[in-house]
């Protein structure tokens, strides 16, 4: 390596040496050195060779051009200079060899640099321009980078510096062109020493636009002569005091047709101005006055670091009923009701997060009265802070129109009760499933007995103002969750939306019925009437308000016919549902104990190859006098008695045992219950399953619904992520029918998203089913996740499933699910069908 260094270092020299013309020679020639270099380092380039040889570039010929070249290399993963003629060391101001570049000048250390490392990287020949500030004067220099190779394998690259001809006054350039003017004067001093006048001594271009002279009249001026806004005794006496205290100054000055501002420093006897034209500003500055001072809109500036208030119109002081000074001396937030001031540095970002705003508030006036603003906001530079200007609409009175309107749009307008409207919609938000699924609601219509006695008797006063009374009645003892409403007439109707029992209506009923019964005295007179009631309960009575509706009016007719004054649930389907509740949950205990439980097993295919690649099992209850009964039917009986966890470890355990003795590759799909994740042995039981059956972790799939997600997400999560740590594969099953299923594919990494068979019944006649099938395909493929459809009856059904990129399928297509006995047969129809396929 030593003797490399040194026989580079006598090459060098040997260049270095062959200099014999004079600089104005040089000068001329070196306007053609680039293209020659450059010919050379392509002449020197061999077929089949990345570079050219070092020796073959650097040396030779190269005579005068030695010192404006200097060797780099790469050495412990930095660049040194190894090597740099006297040219190129004036330039890098350091005449050292072997030595880092960041110890040259920064600026030729940068573009020595970029142009050494974009040589090398590119193989081809490099040429920058850099720009270097020497003595206030802007040098161009050319920078061309060869890159080489040496002898013994090592990147060397040779660079050649020159400066162009053009070089100019960087701080003359910087003058000449701002659009500001510079005006330098020289102090003229009285027989006493004191100033009595200035002389312009050096301006620039715009200096002279600006006080409407020409350069050449500007040029040696004396201020005193007049003829610019720089010679009013104004400006002088303000210059002279500058002058005499070696200070600075700012001032403005106004005439017709513009305005000006001088910044004024001085050194000694030298002035230096500042010239700007401020006209555009001062006239944005009136309008803006005007704006804001005569604007019948409160206005006011605030500062968006303190939240002070910076400025205010009189508008905004008589809204608010403050004076001015008082007004100034708060902050925003002194307006705001305590509710939304207690994080003020949150509240403050979230009101400047924009450089507007437009939202509704409620302000404290003076008297502490609330009002209902509507602000509009817009960030602006005041007295050199950054502040707010807001406008604010008072529309405390418009607030209060649309709420009675709102208000006597839902509720009857003779018993301020909600009316029928609002009725049915609180009943339709009740019933809609809620995160933790359907919860129950009771609907109770009450009808008034004898109330047309009452209004035959005394009219139609005295029955306007006893249905008050009602409703008064009810308004006392109907509250929280639950719902009273006038219906029309003398009917009334309650909600009771906070999951009551059979009991608890009941309860309720008979307390209202007691209630409404006892005696009223209006006008001194005393009325007795009786109510009726007829209640119906979700999900037995109905699942829908006009279901519940319809069934409670029938219970309310029965409670009629038996004389009034009494309640009565909806009994016909009531009592049909429970006494069928009470023969399923006996007979599922009997089915578990006898084992009247068995799997069967639906086929996946593989569209691609047409063959099997797994099943999905599928539990079935094959009772002894009913026969098959269907999951649907079975399943949310056996959760809520408990029978679905040791149910679910059964399942687990005979599928992976049965799968076990399959080909290898056929995977067995099971579902899970949400009940099962409760039971927080889940994991446990899985490992059981496959350890005693010898099923390889990857071949078991377990499917879920969202149902699993909505409660204890967190805790789930974990356990579906510690199944599939095991090498279990997880699939979302049902997928789009949910709430949130979209959501679910960020938070867990599905292995499969199985398309519910809603979507694939009408795929070929419902273009929204296509494009529902559509868009989970292109998702699963976008994410890396398996797509299953659900329900191929049709050969039409699977053309469009296989032309949307669905990867399998299951259904009555290929066959419906069968017991294990009748597996094998299914795997050998399946090889041969595929086999002649191929």
């Amino acid at each position: 390596m030593g003797y490399h260094f040194e026989k580079l270092a006598i090459e060098y020299d040997a260049m270095s040496a062959a200099k014999k013309k004079t600089s104005a020679t040089i000068s001329n020639d070196l306007f053609e050195d680039i293209p020659v270099l450059k010919r050379k380092w392509h002449a020197a380039l061999k077929p089949g060779q990345s570079l050219p040889r070092y020796e073959d570039v650097m040396l030779g010929s190269l005579g005068r051009l030695a010192d404006h070249v200097a060797l780099l290399r790469e050495e412990d993963d930095r660049l040194e200079i190894t090597r740099s003629g006297r040219y190129v060391q004036q330039w890098l101001q350091n005449d050292g060899w072997d030595i880092p570049v960041e110890c040259v000048s920064p600026d030729c250390a940068t573009v020595l640099t970029e142009a050494a490392i974009c040589a090398a990287s590119s193989c081809k020949p490099h040429l920058s321009t850099a720009h270097c500030v020497r003595d206030g004067m802007v040098r161009t220099y050319d920078v061309l980078a060869l890159p080489t190779c040496s002898r013994w394998g090592r990147t060397l690259v040779g660079v050649y510096i020159n400066e162009r001809a053009t070089q100019y006054n960087l701080l003359d350039s910087i003058f000449s062109t701002t659009e500001d003017g510079v005006v330098s004067l020289a102090t003229i001093r009285d027989s006493t020493g004191h100033p009595c006048d200035f002389q312009v001594v050096h301006h620039n271009q715009s200096a002279a636009n600006l006080l409407k002279l020409s350069a050449a009249e500007l040029q040696w001026r004396r201020l005193r002569q007049g003829g610019t806004m720089l010679g009013t005794a104004e400006v002088l006496a303000r210059l002279f005091a500058v002058v005499t205290q070696s200070g600075r100054d700012q001032l403005e000055l106004d005439c017709d047709d513009r305005s000006l501002r001088l910044g004024v420093h001085a050194f000694g006897d030298i002035v230096s101005l500042t010239v700007s034209d401020v006209t555009a500003l001062k006239r944005r500055e009136a309008s803006f006055r005007l704006l804001f001072d005569a604007n019948p809109l409160p206005m006011g500036i605030f500062d968006t670091e303190t939240g002070r208030i910076l400025k205010i119109n009189a508008a905004a002081e008589e809204h608010y009923g403050y004076d001015r000074s008082s007004l100034l001396e708060m902050t925003i937030w002194d307006l705001w009701p305590e509710s939304n001031t207690s994080n003020l540095d949150e509240a403050m970002a979230r009101l400047t997060a924009r450089d507007d705003f437009h939202r509704e508030w409620q302000h404290y006036k003076a008297d502490r009265s609330l009002i209902d603003v509507l602000a509009y906001g817009r960030r602006i530079r005041y007295d050199g802070r950054d502040g707010f200007l807001v406008a604010i609409v008072d529309i405390t009175e418009r607030r209060k129109v649309e709420a009675r309107i709102a208000h006597m749009a839902h509720h009857d307008g003779l018993t301020n009760l909600p009316n029928r409207e609002f009725y049915q919609e609180r009943l339709r938000q009740a019933l809609e499933p809620g995160p933790a699924g359907n919860k129950p609601v009771a609907v109770l219509c009450i009808d008034l007995d004898l109330f047309k006695n009452v209004n035959d008797s005394f009219g139609h006063p005295m029955g306007d103002r006893l249905l008050q009374a009602v409703a008064d009645r009810l308004r006392e003892r109907v509250s929280g969750g639950n719902l009273a409403a006038r219906l029309g007439g003398d009917e009334f109707a309650v909600i009771l939306g906070d999951a009551p029992s059979v009991n608890e209506a009941s309860d309720v009923a008979a307390r209202l019925i007691q209630a409404l019964s006892a005696p009223y005295e209006i006008d001194g007179q005393e009325l007795v009437i009786g109510a009726s009631i007829g209640i119906a309960l979700s999900p037995s009575d109905g699942e829908t308000s006009e279901e519940l509706m319809k069934n409670a009016d029938m219970a309310l007719y029965r409670a009629k016919e038996e004389g009034g004054g009494v309640h009565r649930f909806f009994e016909k389907e009531m009592d049909l549902q429970a006494q069928k509740r009470r023969d399923m949950e006996h007979d599922l205990r009997h089915a578990f104990a006898q084992g009247e439980f068995e799997l069967h097993y639906q086929p996946l295919v593989d569209v691609a190859s047409n063959a099997i690649s797994g099943f999905e099992c599928l539990l079935r209850w094959r009772h002894p006098e009913k026969g098959m009964i269907s999951p649907a039917d079975f399943i949310p009986v056996a959760e809520d008695i408990g029978l679905i966890v040791p149910l679910g470890e059964w399942v687990l355990r005979e599928a992976c045992r049965e799968a076990a003795r399959w080909p290898d590759g056929i995977t067995v799909a099971v579902n899970l219950s949400a009940v099962q994740f409760r039971s927080r042995n889940l994991v446990q039981v899985v490992m059981q399953a496959l350890a005693q059956s010898g099923l390889a972790p990857d071949r078991l799939e377990l499917e879920i619904t969202e149902s699993i997600l909505l409660a204890e997400t967190e805790a789930n999560l974990a356990i579906l992520h510690q199944l599939r740590g095991l090498g279990i594969r997880i699939s979302m099953d049902d997928f789009g029918t949910g709430y949130s299923s979209l959501s679910y594919l960020r938070s867990f990494p599905f292995d499969k998203i199985k398309i519910d068979r809603s979507f694939v019944k009408d795929l070929a006649q419902r273009s929204d089913c296509l494009a529902i099938v559509r868009a989970i395909s292109g998702l699963g493929k976008s994410l890396n996740i398996t797509t299953t459809a659900e329900g191929v009856e049709t050969s039409d059904q699977l053309d469009w499933l296989r032309a949307e990129g669905c990867n399998q399928v299951q259904g009555y297509l290929f066959s419906a699910a069968r017991p294990a006995s009748e597996i094998a047969g299914l795997l050998a129809q399946f090889g041969a069908r595929a086999s002649k396929a191929a």
